[in-house]
């Protein structure tokens, strides 16, 4: 989820921090989980969606939450879920913040976002739709559950791209999409998309039962020149903005490139979970951020609860808006940037570590250890339990770098791919991998979602290949 900036970089301004805002914050972007009914089976969902949650709210609870919310003063609301088009009256939700003054959105997997739910959208006041693109076609396939489901997305897109609403797109980035990421780029033109939000997987739900699906921390050091190339060479031609999901940073070189604004002096600023943001649930849960684990953060709950005193006095919310250095741990409490930075995305750093303040996923942190001829690799320690919006822990082991061949003998590559293949791929190629690599990133195909899975199954998947190097690519 994106944070908020200034309003003279913001490309949104309903989510633009004003200066009478920060003289009294408060949520001005909500992601809201309207069911947790899913027609995919994400092997990366967090939530673990699929069956609809047995005490969702009813539709009258949730046009009160719409009058909360405007109350409240949030000027952007996006439905999710699951599906948030299989509640049989999510149209009318979108059509109620629409009239209380609020901008609508919707993110979507798009396997079934026919024609009349296009118009529905549209009829409703929506204006954007994102749809879910995890790769070329086999890989986006294979991590969404559904064969063709790829095909339904990009023929959705097109129909959005074709309506008065904005054409966005989100993209997850791990182990199987990173090499495909130019050819993404080239999808997004010829489809329309108007903007790209990408994020790094991270092991909660689903994901957190596939480890060798997540990056190792080094491979950023691949990973944001690429970004780079791409905005630059991919993006920008063609009218695409790129925004940086919260896990993607921080105070390395490529910020002022990679950063919305970056060029006018925009960096991060922080968790803004509980401030400018807030993540709701079918059910009624109260989060600072959607995709923060509900166990440890929920801070009560809609038509229990009064939200404004939800988002003012609870601790679950309040916590990261006031959190100091001293909250932080490991590398980010003596980090250069950490009163600014205070280590980074919270669901990051929570989700590998069951604890906050120390975040893996840092280009400032992985450069730092590269200069030092070293690099940190993260190791499953204890498995997830198997419920929505979990997650296991993953220890942190420091290292040296291996040696390599000298930079004037080495093809460039990226994930083990050389870089020529990665930039020659074209939106329409099946995929880079191969498929026989690519189940074995994903654990095999007999992994279901939701499935409840051991720390001793999933050390043994790790431990036929006898290290995460060895599924870096190939074929």
């Amino acid at each position: 989820m994106s944070a908020p900036t200034t309003p003279a970089t913001s490309p949104n301004h309903a989510r633009a921090v004003t200066t009478k805002d920060r003289q009294a914050p408060h949520p001005l972007y909500c992601v809201w989980e309207i069911t947790l009914a899913c027609d995919l089976g994400c092997k990366h969902c967090g939530s673990r969606a699929g069956p609809s949650r047995p005490d969702e709210l009813t539709t009258q609870q949730c046009l009160d939450v719409v009058h909360e919310l405007a109350d409240l003063g949030l000027r952007e609301v996006t439905l999710i879920g699951g599906e948030a088009y299989l509640r049989d009256d999510w149209h009318l939700i979108a059509a109620e913040i629409t009239r209380l003054g609020m901008m609508c959105g919707i993110t979507t997997g798009a396997l079934a976002l026919t024609p009349e739910r296009v118009a529905m959208a549209e009829d409703a006041g929506v204006r954007t739709i994102s749809i879910s693109i995890d790769g070329l076609a086999q890989i986006h396939d294979a991590q969404r559950g559904v064969p063709g489901s790829w095909r339904s997305a990009v023929d959705a897109a097109q129909r959005v791209s074709q309506s008065s609403m904005r054409l966005a797109t989100n993209s997850q980035i791990n182990r199987l999409s990173m090499p495909e990421l130019p050819a993404m780029a080239s999808l997004l033109a010829d489809i329309g998309s108007r903007a790209w939000q990408i994020q790094l997987t991270v092991p909660m739900g689903h994901a957190a039962d596939r480890p060798d699906l997540l990056l190792q921390p080094w491979e950023l050091l691949e990973l944001y020149p690429l970004l780079v190339w791409i905005k630059e060479q991919r993006l920008d031609p063609n009218g695409i903005t790129l925004y940086p999901g919260n896990n993607i940073g921080y105070f390395g070189p490529y910020e002022q490139a990679l950063r919305y604004g970056g060029d006018k002096g925009a960096h991060w600023q922080g968790c803004s979970a509980g401030e400018w943001t807030l993540g709701l649930e079918a059910d009624g849960k109260i989060k600072g951020c959607p995709s923060l684990p509900s166990n440890a953060w929920t801070g009560g709950y809609l038509g229990r609860d009064n939200l404004r005193q939800v988002v003012k006095d609870t601790p679950e919310l309040s916590y990261l808006r006031n959190r100091t250095v001293d909250d932080l741990w490991g590398f980010c409490r003596g980090c250069y940037y950490a009163d600014v930075c205070k280590a980074g995305c919270t669901w990051t750093s929570f989700v590998f570590f069951a604890r906050d303040g120390n975040n893996p996923y840092c280009i400032h942190r992985a450069m730092h250890h590269a200069d030092k001829g070293q690099r940190e690799r993260l190791r499953l320690a204890e498995a997830a339990p198997g419920t929505p919006f979990d997650n296991g822990r993953f220890d942190l082991v420091v290292e040296p770098s291996p040696s390599s061949p000298s930079a004037d003998a080495a093809q460039p590559t990226v994930l083990g791919f050389d870089l020529a293949d990665v930039l020659a791929l074209q939106p329409n190629d099946r995929s880079i991998w191969s498929e026989d690599k690519m189940w074995q990133v994903l654990g095999g195909r007999s992994r279901k979602g939701g499935q409840k899975l051991t720390l001793d199954a999933l050390q043994m998947g790790a431990a036929r290949s006898s290290s995460t190097d060895d599924v870096q690519g190939g074929q």
